[in-house]
């Protein structure tokens, strides 16, 4: 997960833009409280996004406590304190980085991912019980996807996207706490939403860095899908605008529809902006150069 899933600011009135970002600091505070200081130096705004979907279905009420921390050491700051929610996104934040890294390591033999990994190793030990399956989840779905991308064996977008589409799924499927009228649909409804918004993730990422991994020769599943021909980055996205905006579009929609269909008992709001405009707000940033390519801009 990569920071893409966040609110549009300006159509937030300041309390619920404020809201964000107790629950922003209220992450960053579980991770240090959990985990310790380092950690914290993988904070992802995906996370944020994720807990605020855990917290809007938990019975629990959210409490806020005005706090300083490292980065802001003079002026306290309101964050959300003892949240399950929080707790279970801070693992998953450490979680999914550690062994990105690890993939990372395996992948490319890099070295400063592999001195950071090793920094980052003695607190997998901090994992709680609780959070063990889904790590093995997680660690799993890398491995796949490390081979595929390696192996180059794959014939779609939906075929590369899938193991990254799976690891959102199950962290939200499995989340580890009750939520309010618990049931195994509600379980299905949540691993489907995080079905849409992890392929949505991947496939977002994958053309923002298009052009870069064109110029560096990294491995981007948009040209080994679209590229045979080796087209330069300017007629290449003219051809994968079309198919690749589908995907994302498609995703997005199932991500709002499915949003819809929660219980949500807060959050709703938020939620909006991020899956309905901060995303499509994300999607048009990076679709522009290719929209600006396409018709021959300058």
């Amino acid at each position: 997960m990569f920071g893409y899933v966040t609110p549009l600011k300006d159509e937030l009135k300041v309390r619920e833009f404020e809201a964000f970002k107790a629950y922003y600091c209220g992450l960053c505070s579980h991770i240090k409280q959990n985990f310790g200081q380092l950690p914290r130096m993988v904070l992802n705004y995906d996370l944020v996004a994720l807990a605020l979907l855990l917290d809007g279905l938990s019975p629990n009420k959210a409490y806020v406590q005005k706090r300083s921390c490292m980065v802001h050491p003079v002026k306290s700051k309101p964050m959300i304190v003892n949240n399950e929610a929080l707790d279970y996104a801070a693992s998953m934040n450490v979680s999914l980085a550690y062994y990105k890294l690890l993939d990372d390591v395996e992948d490319e033999r890099n070295l400063k991912s592999e001195a950071f990994a090793s920094l980052l190793k003695p607190y997998s030990s901090k994992f709680s019980p609780d959070v063990v399956k889904v790590n093995h989840l997680i660690e799993r779905e890398l491995k796949n996807l490390h081979v595929l991308e390696k192996n180059k064996d794959f014939d779609s977008i939906d075929e590369i996207s899938h193991p990254s589409s799976l690891i959102v799924a199950n962290i939200l499927k499995h989340y580890p706490y009750s939520f309010e009228n618990d049931s195994p649909e509600l379980r299905e409804q949540l691993f489907d939403f995080g079905y849409a918004l992890g392929k949505w993730i991947y496939v977002i990422d994958a053309l923002d860095d298009l052009e870069k991994d064109m110029k560096t020769g990294q491995f981007n599943p948009i040209v080994i899908l679209y590229n045979h021909e080796d087209l330069s980055y300017e007629t290449l996205v003219k051809k994968i605008r079309e198919p690749i905006s589908f995907t994302l579009l498609n995703c997005g929609y199932n991500c709002s529809h499915l949003l819809k269909a929660l219980p949500l008992k807060r959050h709703r709001v938020l939620l909006h902006n991020i899956i309905n405009l901060g995303m499509m707000d994300k999607y048009n940033k990076i679709i522009s150069p290719c929209a600006h390519h396409c018709k021959g801009g300058k």
